[in-house]
């Protein structure tokens, strides 16, 4: 949605291509700059509250966008889509991964990432109708709906998993050696 359903909705309002650009850069370098930081943060915090917290700043961000019709208005959408998909990217796959037994970690994370493309396809497709049936700000704001009830869906249902054997907050020391049964010190 964000790469199709933005720009148009941009460009309906008289944007210019440069000013659309602007708003299109501020959403992944926010979360690109932001994720080096809620990476780690989750390791601290656990994954459930960021991922929470995440999806509901995404989905404020995508119904202001859907709700205003000014530049100064969109970048502050961009700027919390940003920093909502920057707690929620690398807590959603570290969540998945400290769920996954080492011996089948690559595989529950190819199957996540499995349905997570599926979905951005499937979002697009369901964004273009919703957008050719009711307009396009219905369209964001079905995908901010949505976004708002999957966050409600986690923090009623998410477990936190406890990270590496440690309990949710207390300093966590990398041993690969341990975590993953591998002793023998040969090369390959």
């Amino acid at each position: 949605m964000s790469w199709g359903i933005f720009p148009l909705f941009f460009a309906s309002f008289g944007l210019g291509v440069e000013r659309i650009g602007i708003l299109k850069a501020i959403y992944p370098a926010t979360w690109g700059i932001l994720q080096i930081a809620t990476g780690p943060l989750s390791d601290r915090w656990g994954r459930k509250g960021l991922i929470v917290a995440g999806m509901w700043i995404q989905s404020a961000g995508l119904f202001l966008t859907a709700a205003t019709h000014q530049f100064q208005w969109w970048l502050v959408g961009s700027l919390l889509l940003g920093v909502g998909t920057a707690m929620v990217y690398p807590s959603l796959i570290a969540a998945v991964s400290d769920a996954s037994h080492p011996t089948w970690r690559a595989r529950s994370l190819s199957v996540y990432r499995f349905w997570r493309d599926l979905g951005y396809a499937i979002g697009a497709l369901s964004a273009g109708i919703i957008a050719d049936i009711f307009g396009m700000a219905w369209a964001i704001g079905s995908i901010a709906a949505l976004t708002f009830f999957s966050g409600a869906v986690v923090a009623l249902v998410m477990r936190e998993k406890r990270l590496g054997g440690f309990d949710v907050g207390q300093s966590i020391e990398p041993n690969i050696g341990v975590q993953t049964g591998l002793h023998d010190n040969r090369i390959s």
